[in-house]
């Protein structure tokens, strides 16, 4: 990848372009407004989107917006590759996911019903993320990054156009970030509200980009890290926070298994790690404004309530 070239960067009408394009086959996912601990809070229930995760979105707008192909490679931790699995098979396209060994086992089950090829290596995103390229490149195949893309960018950032039009009330919207996409897809919907863009203690790569000045490599060490594993910021979505910066929290393992803890008790909503990390930050009073958004992102985890 040539380092002098500068990325595509997305603006928001971009994402207005991807809402049109990806309407038929996503799901407007719904909100639902509660009171918690007398503190009013409006839930985005985005792990009700088609795949179980907001990953449709952007793989959707990536194969709809780009350059007609019959095929496909990416790499994931579970989430991304399922979103490109189902998009593909929407269009008729043969989609290869990589994905780490670890990969969680409620998600390779998905991916495996999805009838796309599954190659496994490594343990980490980024070792199966560099196989998945070398292959692409070999083959001559479009490769398609799970946050490292504009369009993929501007389709996640559709949520932040329903959650404006759903839910104006609200005066922030909270979510987590691993490699930035939705963040960034995110502040470019949100119609200028806040943007609370949180991560687990064990992995920063956003807040280690903004203190570089440029994404860097961090450790990946959290119960969130399947999904938010992303081990360096994307670019596309550095260039995005940069210009449009976010407000940022941190919160840790401990407090990220309570939130989703206490989903499940409240809402009977069963979130995988990763979707309970902005209500976490919301616990924890790391989220500025009266009525926060906060977008529950994914369900694709094997969990239950202990007992």
């Amino acid at each position: 990848m040539s380092t002098t070239t500068a990325p595509a960067v997305p603006t928001s009408a971009d994402v207005s372009a991807a809402a049109e394009r990806i309407a038929p086959y996503a799901r407007r996912t719904p909100v639902i407004r509660a009171e918690l601990g007398g503190r009013p809070l409006t839930l985005k229930l985005e792990h009700l989107q088609r795949t179980g995760s907001f990953k449709l979105r952007g793989a959707l707008n990536a194969l709809l917006g780009g350059e007609p192909a019959d095929r496909v490679i990416t790499a994931s931790g579970g989430n991304h590759g399922l979103g490109v699995a189902t998009a593909a098979r929407m269009l008729g396209v043969h989609a290869t996911v990589y994905v780490p060994e670890t990969v969680p086992a409620a998600k390779a089950e998905l991916l495996a019903a999805t009838g796309a090829e599954i190659v496994r290596v490594g343990e980490r995103y980024a070792v199966a993320a560099e196989a998945a390229l070398a292959r692409a490149e070999s083959d001559g195949v479009r490769y398609l990054h799970a946050y490292d893309d504009a369009l993929v960018v501007a389709g996640q950032g559709t949520i932040g156009l329903e959650i404006d039009a759903d839910a104006p009330e609200c005066d922030s919207i909270v979510v987590a970030v691993g490699g930035g996409g939705l963040a960034a897809g995110v502040r470019l919907g949100a119609e200028g509200r806040r943007v609370v863009a949180v991560e687990p203690e064990g992995c920063q790569s956003m807040h280690a980009a903004m203190a570089a000045g440029h994404p860097v490599q961090t450790p990946v060490d959290s119960v969130a890290s399947s999904a938010l594993g992303a081990s360096v910021l994307g670019q596309v979505p550095f260039e995005v926070l940069r210009a449009n910066p976010v407000t940022t929290a941190l919160v840790s393992d401990a407090e990220i298994i309570s939130a989703q803890t206490l989903l499940w008790e409240e809402f009977r909503i069963a979130a995988e790690p990763a979707a309970a990390v902005p209500f976490a930050a919301w616990l924890a009073g790391r989220v500025p404004g009266d009525h926060p958004c906060l977008v529950v992102c994914g369900a694709n985890a094997s969990w239950r309530l202990a007992g």
